[in-house]
Formats: C-alpha cells, sequence, structure tokens
C-alpha cells in the first residue's frame, strides 16, 4: 500500500510515438526552443556589430587633423579603393542611371553615399518601407528604393510597372531576315508597307484551310493567290477545288507536285470553257487526261505543261491532231520520256497557227524535229533548249526561213553554233525584241561585234548572252582572240541596244574587262529603261564600276552579282535589289531614305 503512493506521482498519460521516437534520441524540446530563440536573435546582434564597424569606418574615412601625412595618404588610398569597387557594382549603375540629370549625379557623391548610407537589413528582420512608410518584413527579394532603403512588397511592383513603361520598346525588323532575303531574290526591294490588294492576298493565304470558296474574286488575283500557295507548296487537291470555277477560261497552277490525276480530269470537268491553260509540275499528268481533253473538244488556245513525261507519244499525237489547228501558243518542258522528233514533225504539221513555241529540257529533240520547226509559217516567239547534239547548219536554216518573222529568239545549250549563226542572225533577223543565246564558247567576240555592228534590227529591249565564254580552266585569261561576248562585243552591243534595253544577262561573260564597263557606264551615258541586269561571276566588278551602274541606269529595280567579290560596301538606292556580292548577307546601305 505504502509502495503504491510512493510510485503514484509517477504516473503518465500515454505516450506519442514522437515522444518516444525524441526520448529515445535524447533530442529535448526545450532545446528547440532554446536554438530557435537563439536563431532569431543572432540577426540582430550582428547588425548592431556591423553598424558599430559602420560608424567606426565613417570615423575613420572622416578629416581628422590629429592624423599624420602617411596615414592621411594611407587613409585616401583605401577610401579610393572602396569607391572604385562600389563604381563596378550593379547597384551604383542602376543609383546613378535614376539620377541621370540631377545637380548631384556625379559619380564620386553617389559613391559615398553608398559607402556611407546604412547596411541593409537581413532577411527576416523588419524594416520600414522607403515609400509608404509599411512595416513589413525584409526577404532575400526586397528591392531598394530611389533612396538606398528597402520597399515593401506592393511599392516593388509599382516601381517596377513604372520602369517597364518609360523604357523604350525594342525595335523589331518589320520584315524577318528569309523572307526579305526571298523577296530580294524575286527582284523585289520594296520601300513601305504592301498595297492593300497585296496585303489582304497573303492574309488569304495564310487561312487558306478556313476557306470555303473564294466567290466572285476577279482572274488576277486567282492568278496571285495561286502563285502564293505554289510557292509555300500547299497546293493540294482541296486547295484546287478553290480555284475551279465554270466561267473561267483560263487555269495557272505552278506546283502540281501533289495532285492526282483524278484532279487534273476535275480541272477539265468544271472549268468546260479552258482557253488557256498552265500546269506547272504535272509529274501525276497521265494519257487518260488527255483523252478526256480530246473528247470534250475543248477550244484551248494557249496550252503549258511542265514535266508530264507520263503522257506518251502516242497520246501527243492525237492531242496536237485534235486541237493543234486552234492552238496559238505551246510551251512544253522537262520533257525526257517522250516527245520524240516523229511527234514534233506532226506537231509542226497539225499546229498551222502556233505563234509561240517554247521547248525547253526536252530531251528528244533532234535534228529531224528541228528542221519540221523551221516549216511553221506564223511563228513569231521562238525558245529551244536541248542537250542533244544538233547540226548547225539546220538551225542556221531555221534562222534564215524564220528570222525575219521573229519576235523572239531563245537557244540555249547550242554548243556547236559558230560565227555563221551569228551572221545569220544579223542578216536575216529584223525584227527581233528578245534575243537569248547562252550557253555558248565556240562564237568569238569578233562574231558578237559584227552581230551589233551596224544591225538595221530596232534596239532589242532583252539580252541574254550568259556563259559565252572560253571554258579553258588552265587559261583563265582566255586565249589572244576572245571566245565569247567580251570588251568589243559588250560595247557594240550596248552602243546598239542601249537606248531601249529593258534586261541584261552578262553573267559569266569574265572577258569583259574594266575598261569596257568603265567606257560603257560612263558618267555621260544614261541608260532610261534598263530595269534587270546580271553581272555573276565577272571578276573585275567592284564598289565603284556597280555605284556607276546606279547612276547611268535610273531605271534600276534589281542588279544580281554572284561572284563579285570586290563588291564589299554598295551604297544601294530605294527601291533596288542587289542580289550577291561578298557581304550579301549583310545589312545593305541605303540611300534616299
Amino acid at each position: 500500500m505504502s509502495r503504491r503512493r510512493q510510485t503514484g506521482n509517477q504516473i503518465r498519460g500515454p505516450h506519442s510515438a514522437l515522444t518516444d521516437f525524441l526520448a529515445s534520441n535524447n533530442i529535448s524540446a526545450a532545446q528547440i526552443r532554446d536554438d530557435y530563440e537563439q536563431r532569431l536573435r543572432e540577426p540582430e546582434r550582428r547588425a548592431e556589430r556591423e553598424t558599430g564597424e559602420n560608424g567606426l569606418e565613417e570615423e575613420e574615412y572622416d578629416d581628422q587633423p590629429s592624423e599624420s601625412p602617411e596615414q592621411r595618404k594611407k587613409r585616401k588610398r583605401k577610401e579610393a579603393a572602396t569607391l572604385a569597387k562600389i563604381k563596378q557594382s550593379k547597384e551604383f549603375a542602376r543609383r546613378k542611371a535614376s539620377r541621370a540629370g540631377d545637380p548631384d549625379d556625379d559619380d564620386d557623391e553617389i559613391a559615398r553615399e553608398m559607402m556611407y548610407q546604412k547596411s541593409r537589413p537581413l532577411p527576416g528582420q523588419l524594416e520600414n518601407c522607403e515609400i509608404c512608410s509599411k512595416r513589413f518584413t525584409v526577404t532575400p527579394y526586397s528591392k531598394a528604393g530611389p533612396n538606398g532603403g528597402l520597399l515593401c512588397t506592393k511599392c516593388s511592383k509599382e516601381i517596377a510597372n513604372e520602369e517597364k513603361k518609360a523604357r523604350p520598346k525594342k525595335a523589331m525588323p518589320k520584315v524577318g531576315r528569309r523572307q526579305h532575303q526571298s523577296k530580294l531574290l524575286d527582284g523585289l526591294a520594296q520601300h513601305g508597307a504592301s498595297s492593300l490588294v497585296e496585303m489582304c492576298t497573303k492574309k488569304v493565304a495564310d487561312n487558306i484551310n478556313d476557306i470555303e470558296e473564294f466567290g466572285d474574286l476577279p482572274s488576277q488575283l486567282l492568278h496571285r493567290l495561286s502563285q502564293i500557295l505554289s510557292k509555300r507548296r500547299v497546293m493540294t487537291p482541296r486547295t484546287l477545288q478553290l480555284f475551279l470555277r465554270a466561267d473561267l477560261d483560263s487555269i495557272n497552277i505552278y506546283d502540281c507536285g501533289k495532285l492526282e490525276t483524278d484532279d487534273f480530269e476535275k480541272i477539265f470537268a468544271f472549268m468546260p470553257s479552258l482557253v488557256n491553260v498552265n500546269l506547272r509540275f504535272a509529274g501525276q499528268m497521265k494519257d487518260r487526261v488527255v483523252d478526256y481533253m480530246v473528247q470534250r473538244e475543248f477550244r484551248i488556245k494557249q496550252l503549258q505543261l511542265d514535266a508530264a513525261n507520263l503522257i506518251s507519244d502516242t497520246c501527243w499525237r492525237q492531242l496536237f491532231t485534235t486541237i493543234g489547228p486552234q492552238l496559238e501558243a505551246l510551251r512544253l518542258s522537262n520533257l525526257d520520256c517522250s516527245l520524240d522528233d516523229e511527234t514534233v514533225e506532226i506537231m509542226s504539221s497539225k499546229c498551222a497557227n502556233l505563234r509561240r513555241l517554247k521547248l525547253t529540257q526536252c530531251d528528244r529533240l533532234g535534228n529531224k524535229g528541228l528542221v519540221a520547226i523551221s516549216n511553221l509559217p506564223k511563228i513569231e516567239h521562238l525558245s529551244l533548249d536541248t542537250d542533244s547534239p544538233v547540226k548547225p547548219d539546220i538551225v542556221i536554216n531555221l534562222v534564215q526561213r524564220l528570222g525575219s518573222s521573229l519576235h523572239t529568239l531563245s537557244l540555249k545549250k547550242f554548243h556547236d553554233l559558230d560565227d555563221e549563226f551569228l551572221h545569220a542572225v544579223h542578216t536575216h533577223c529584223r525584227r527581233l525584241a528578245k534575243l537569248r543565246f547562252s550557253g555558248n564558247a565556240i562564237c568569238t567576240d569578233k562574231g558578237y561585234v559584227s552581230l551589233f555592228a551596224g544591225w538595221s534590227n530596232p534596239p532589242l529591249k532583252f539580252v541574254d548572252l550568259s556563259s559565252t565564254r572560253d571554258v579553258d580552266n588552265a587559261k583563265p585569261d582566255g586565249p589572244e582572240d576572245p571566245i565569247g561576248l567580251a570588251s568589243e562585243g559588250f560595247m557594240a552591243l550596248m552602243q546598239h541596244s542601249g537606248s531601249k534595253l529593258e534586261r541584261l544577262n552578262i553573267s559569266s561573260c569574265r572577258h569583259i574587262s574594266l575598261r569596257a564597263f568603265e567606257s560603257v557606264f560612263d558618267c555621260n551615258q544614261v541608260y532610261p529603261n534598263l530595269q534587270e541586269m546580271d553581272i555573276s561571276f565577272d571578276p573585275v566588278v567592284d564598289d565603284f564600276l556597280v555605284s556607276s551602274i546606279f547612276k547611268c541606269c535610273p531605271s534600276i529595280k534589281k542588279l544580281t552579282a554572284f561572284g563579285c567579290v570586290k563588291i564589299h560596301d554598295v551604297k544601294v538606292p530605294v527601291g533596288v535589289a542587289l542580289i550577291g556580292g561578298l557581304r550579301a548577307q549583310d545589312s545593305i546601305i541605303i540611300e534616299g531614305e
């Protein structure tokens, strides 16, 4: 009984798991409380020590009459080092920027003020806001005020918003570099905003997937939309359906790469009044599409097909036989599996009303086909491009028979033609406005001089004599008698056609000397109609020559100068597209803004 009374005062209630854990590890709750209170008092004691040290430091930097000269020098050096360290801090830069224009914005004054100011309270302490005097708890993210004090959260946000509004916005380019360079390659150097029609057209193209129909858009806007969508490679069967209208007589699709054979049949099924057909990259256009065209007896007068290699020669012949008499313009390109000489002969016999014929990259076109083309009675515009070997006599005979009626003569990659061809052009061509003769390495500079000197043909508007030069890499300067268009031939060309010339391409004519260029583009010469010029891969072209071209050609819009390594910094007039040059990737300097 007595034992029960002695131990009765030691009875305790049930222990929790946390209590047992703390007791087993000799952890005292009182000790935890004491450590917490000590951590709270530690910032106050540290602030008092730093305040005392700052006071002593401030007294140390005050002028003391009793100090010796050596002590004064030592104090001045220490003060200068401290000030220099403060001037390199971000806080000094921020405070100086906020006080710009004030009478007391001197660097030394600001640095001394920062050196003598009260030390910043530590996180966890209480402080009064510099602006609103509100009591708040200091955190590591508390911002300093204009006079060095701390700000509460509300005032910090207000100051940050004011600084954000006052900060000038960074000027962003209106057009990205890639889009700008794409426009330059297209020959567009637009200064200012686009027209309202152009902006609306591009907006429609941007949202093409949300459009159900174009309505009654005029044909010129549909043509522009087709160009934009084809360039972006988004011409799909669904997009094509927007262009199929029974009241239109023309269709222009510049990228048919994503269209199938059924889509081509839809074009002719939904548009029975077609007169002008222009389909590029028509790789899936097959014989059944041509059969459908033949059966429906379309009134097509202008036909342009590109890469239609799945159409057989039999279908081509059937097409020419059926609609050949009504054709006025025929353009076929990139045909490597069809359109042989026999097909061209049928075309020449059935298409007697052709006024414009263009056959480019038609690999099976040979001598027999050229002979047949020379029998076309009404041809006015002729463009041929073939890699097949051709006899020069056949081409000369073609010029002799058709030259008197030709307005356009374009021959590319006829490598075997010599000066006799140029003499035939000089003798028989009297109405040419466009002359292209590129990729030849046999005709001499004397032949070009004889072509243009005393030529009774009116001044040409379009001239392309690119890549007419000697191709012997062992002799980059060429032979003594220049091959291809050289200095004398170039001066004779400009003397004959410079007054009316609109487009000129002399790319890779590397034997034209600097003297010839300076003579042609002299300050006293003016070529009022010249708008586009290509002088790429001519080693003598430099900044001065390009500037002279700009001065002599007031209407120029596009100048191409790839591979001209002497072009560094040129002042380009407003509205002119300079393509190429050594620093084409840099921003061009524009005059007249």
